[in-house]
């Protein structure tokens, strides 16, 4: 089976997070500078069997979008073209970066840096999650 990935794109840096081959369990991966992301996904792609690449939308509380969302939706439309091969999805980020931020591994918080590849595992969870609960109801 085909994994699918999880990006959480900002101006400096994007986390990166991966499921496993039953499109189950998100993981993160890693954290990049968003100006290497297309190297990376180029390596993802060549190293994993990835089907799907959902990338967080930072809507505002309200649900409409900002210049942040604009930006990402233009970096990701930029990349689904580059990377055509993969289906590419947009998925709502609100929250997954507060709740990175607020997880705890142990006692101590979890690195600043990783915490990006933590809110990516978040938006794709909710994907994974969403695309389970569609199929059991087919």
């Amino acid at each position: 089976m085909s994994k699918v990935l999880g990006l959480d794109i900002g101006d400096q840096w994007t986390g990166i997070a991966i499921s496993d081959a039953s499109g189950l369990l998100a993981r993160p991966l890693k954290t990049v500078k968003t100006a290497d992301l297309n190297g990376e996904i180029e390596s993802l792609l060549q190293n994993e069997r990835i089907s799907t690449i959902v990338v967080g939308e930072p809507k505002t509380l309200r649900g409409t979008q900002s210049e942040q969302t604009k930006k990402v939706i233009d970096h990701k439309n930029q990349l689904a073209e580059r990377f055509s091969l993969v289906e590419w999805q947009l998925w709502d980020e609100r929250f997954s970066s507060k709740q990175a931020q607020q997880l705890h591994w142990g006692r101590k918080q979890i690195d600043k840096n990783f915490e990006h590849a933590v809110a990516a595992a978040f938006i794709l969870q909710g994907y994974l999650d969403y695309k389970r609960a569609q199929a059991e109801h087919i």
